[in-house]
């Protein structure tokens, strides 16, 4: 695993998680690190946002499973709503973690060659259990694939926290 990238304005320290459609894979993400960046007291330090890279769900809520199975682990689900990702994410945020290499490869061409490669990267390099490995869409399988991706999602989430932490303390 790697370190994170230095923040672009000290002390404050923005995320971005992104998939495909921004309806499964980066908001349980999403819902799941800000959840730990909360528990940890650093809400005021880290943003956390997500999207997609494809423009299919914008303004629609989150999958009903991805959803119902957030809810029944105690995350809060209800707020989303799918946006794509803009380019000025790619100097906006410190960070921009894509769910698979697909992903990665449309925010490295939407930053038509000018990404930093130290912070457009694949949220699986943080995995401790499989690093740089892919979230697996989930979308047209069944539940078990949501249960799948959530508990890579929670331990990918715990090993980002403990980075942040370490450069909060």
């Amino acid at each position: 695993m790697r370190e994170l990238p230095a923040p672009r304005t000290p002390g404050r320290y923005r995320i971005a998680l992104v998939c495909l459609g921004n309806i499964c894979r980066s908001p349980m993400a999403h819902a799941v690190l800000a959840d730990r960046v909360a528990a940890v007291g650093l809400s005021e330090a880290v943003t956390v946002v997500s999207s997609g890279t494809g423009d299919w769900h914008v303004g629609k809520p989150m999958d009903q499973r991805a959803a119902a199975l957030l809810t029944s682990e105690g995350y809060d689900a209800s707020a989303h709503r799918a946006r794509q990702v803009r380019p000025s994410w790619l100097t906006d945020c410190d960070l921009l973690l894509a769910m698979d290499r697909r992903n990665l490869r449309d925010l490295l061409a939407l930053a038509d060659g000018g990404a930093e490669p130290d912070r457009v990267r694949l949220f699986g390099e943080f995995d401790p259990l499989e690093p740089a490995a892919e979230v697996p869409d989930p979308y047209l399988g069944d539940e078990d694939g949501f249960h799948d991706v959530l508990a890579m999602v929670e331990r990918t989430c715990d090993a980002l926290v403990r980075e942040l932490l370490s450069s909060y303390r």
